[in-house]
């Protein structure tokens, strides 16, 4: 593969009639190391945010050693592709068969739950395992995040105790997991979450051997800048260890879009242009979906036909319509670009690793395209240590 500079010399070097996924390598590798060395315990990518092979032995090759895998598909990829990796089964919702594979072919032994019923499969799938490392996720609250994770999964806290007791009769370690909801924009999210596990497991008065606090860690995207995540680390470790909890228990995260956000970013063509909308070739069905269906707003960034830059032209909003026949592939907004922008013209989308090109769909044919390495730095980033810290005011009032 090609390695390109930029985005820019993308376009002036294959002019793509397709989108083009563009990889940072250097930007993923930055993002697991200071996970890996600044995190205080273990670190679990979340395959679920972008599945990319080439992207999991990064992280492998980055330190980090154990993934969440939630999904069968997901522990045969990570299996054959890091065949010394941890496997951790967390989705709280396995079928039987799923199970079995999982522990008898691959060696996962470290499963989530959420209910009895879950924990009787695990215990018939694995044939009454002496060795099963099992997690009870706790529902906990999501207002501190832009996308809610706090309905589908989760035992409520009055029953949580119940569970854990009857969890620990076969575990042979025992934990307890929670997730916050995506993109937490403060760290309380986590003071709040384990302020629920300090009840569970104090009515349950049994012994914890790991917490681990799901993902939720956030990345950077217009209009929402995150305070450094050495504070949500921080505040995590502090609450951490006034868990009634085993001396020697486990802290665990499963980072997912903080992973791997800065690794791809996407190059797609404007096609037509009425008014303020721009029809691109990409959209709901793609890369884009979080776009469309959530309201994302993503950065970006104009280079145009000839590969050159162009931005310096005043900005307007503009929404995006995608590339198939359906209505509902549309792209809110708003997306600041320049106003001379125009059919012909490319757009950078940025931050797209999390997510967007694991949402790529065939939809009505389209989908495909080429992917590159480029060596430039993404539009944003938590971890190169250039980003202003979003609690200094400049509003100063004076005390006299």
């Amino acid at each position: 593969m090609h390695i390109h500079p930029d985005a820019a010399s993308v376009v002036r070097d294959l002019a793509p009639d397709e989108p083009v996924i563009l990889n940072r390598p250097h930007a993923a590798r930055r993002a697991a190391r200071f996970f890996v060395e600044k995190f205080p315990g273990k670190v679990l990518y979340a395959v679920k945010a972008n599945p990319s092979a080439d992207l999991l032995r990064l992280q492998w090759e980055s330190g980090v050693t154990h993934f969440d895998v939630a999904s069968i598909a997901e522990v045969r990829l990570v299996r054959e592709t890091l065949p010394e990796a941890t496997l951790c089964f967390m989705h709280p919702v396995k079928t039987e068969r799923a199970i079995a594979e999982a522990y008898f072919d691959h060696g996962c032994k470290t499963f989530s739950l959420d209910s009895v019923e879950e924990l009787e499969k695990i215990v018939r799938a694995t044939k009454g395992a002496t060795d099963l490392r099992l997690c009870v996720r706790l529902r906990v609250s999501s207002e501190y995040s832009e996308l809610s994770l706090a309905s589908k999964f989760g035992v409520d806290l009055t029953e949580a105790p119940a569970l854990l007791q009857a969890t620990r009769q076969v575990a042979d370690w025992l934990g307890v997991c929670f997730h916050v909801g995506s993109q937490a924009m403060s760290p309380f999210a986590y003071v709040q979450a384990l302020e629920r596990v300090r009840a569970a497991i104090a009515e349950a008065s049994v012994v914890i051997d790991m917490i681990d606090v799901g993902g939720g860690f956030p990345s950077v995207y217009p209009g929402m800048e995150p305070p450094p995540l050495e504070d949500y680390f921080k505040i995590i470790h502090q609450h951490f260890y006034a868990l009634p909890i085993a001396y020697n228990a486990e802290l665990w995260c499963e980072p997912g879009r903080a992973l791997c956000a800065e690794y791809n970013s996407m190059i797609v063509r404007v096609e037509k242009r009425r008014g303020t909308e721009l029809f691109i070739n990409d959209g709901a069905y793609g890369a884009l979906f979080d776009a469309a269906h959530v309201a994302w707003r993503f950065p970006v960034r104009r280079i145009a036909a000839d590969g050159t830059a162009g931005n310096d032209v005043e900005s307007e909003d503009f929404s995006f319509y995608g590339p198939t026949c359906d209505d509902a592939d549309f792209m809110e907004g708003p997306f600041p670009l320049p106003g001379d922008i125009k059919a012909g013209d490319y757009i950078e989308v940025g931050m797209l690793g999390a997510y967007g090109a694991a949402m790529r769909t065939g939809f009505n044919g389209f989908g495909s395209g080429p992917v590159e390495s480029v060596t430039d730095e993404p539009m944003s980033s938590l971890y190169r240590g250039d980003r202003d810290d979003p609690r200094v005011s400049d509003n100063v009032v004076s005390l006299r």
